[in-house]
């Protein structure tokens, strides 16, 4: 792998949008899946992006760790491994071709769920709290972590279905990402997409990725729970579109 300081300076901006994601606004690690896909390749780029995940979740819990509960990580767990699984299996043969619209089209289908909250709130709110809505939103969000680590904006599309306050959703999600990233870590190195060049790399970026962290956890700490929603949901669309159609 030959790093240029084109290179070098591309994934410095993955790893500041990495770390703003991981602080709550999860669209915009959409930029670095864009990024590091076009630089190294769609099934290349999980051994960069994987690692850098891991580490921000380490930076990012105890930052968050005050909101939040383990309690509300479990209901969704069981079925985000089905999705893991089934997205192990997809990611062997699926060409990077298929990869991204996939991803984009279930983001897609959240926000919408998301826009029709804002005009059916009893009846969509209803709907997500039932097993059957948590257990398809958790599913697809297992799927979308493994083809793309794009599964932010699912989550916190899911969480905001069900009302949750901002600071609460990033807690739990904090938490929820820590365990299934560390769960991913073997299979993605059985995969030889992680190596010691992809490591090295990874921990080079650990400056930027802290400045993303706690610049984006500044911000949201300021802006009001309704703006919040509306950047989810505007990075959230942003992000499916260019995902599945570009």
């Amino acid at each position: 792998m030959i790093l240029t300081p084109t290179t070098m300076l591309f994934l410095a901006i993955a790893a500041l949008c990495i770390g703003l994601s991981k602080a709550g606004f999860s669209g915009i690690s959409l930029i670095s899946v864009f990024i590091l896909a076009d630089t190294f390749g769609a099934k290349e780029s999980l051994g960069i992006a994987l690692p850098l995940l891991i580490l921000a979740d380490i930076i990012v819990y105890p930052a968050f760790r005050k909101y939040g509960s383990w309690k509300q990580v479990w209901p969704i767990f069981i079925p985000a491994l089905v999705g893991l699984a089934l997205g192990f299996y997809l990611l062997k043969d699926l060409p990077d071709a298929l990869m991204r619209p996939v991803i984009g089209i279930i983001i897609l289908c959240m926000a919408l769920l998301q826009l029709l909250r804002t005009i059916y709130r009893e009846r969509i709110e209803k709907m997500a709290h039932t097993k059957s809505f948590a257990f398809t939103a958790a599913t697809s969000g297992g799927v979308a972590t493994v083809l793309a680590n794009a599964a932010g904006p699912i989550y916190q599309l899911y969480f905001l279905s069900i009302s949750l306050p901002k600071m609460e959703l990033i807690g739990i999600c904090a938490r929820f990402f820590l365990v299934i990233n560390l769960i991913k870590l073997p299979f993605n190195a059985s995969l030889n997409l992680i190596n010691q060049e992809t490591i090295i790399i990874n921990l080079c970026l650990i400056p930027v990725l802290a400045i993303g962290i706690f610049t984006g956890k500044k911000i949201l700490t300021k802006i009001p729970q309704k703006m919040f929603e509306h950047i989810v949901l505007i990075t959230a669309i942003i992000a499916g579109c260019k995902l599945t159609f570009l």
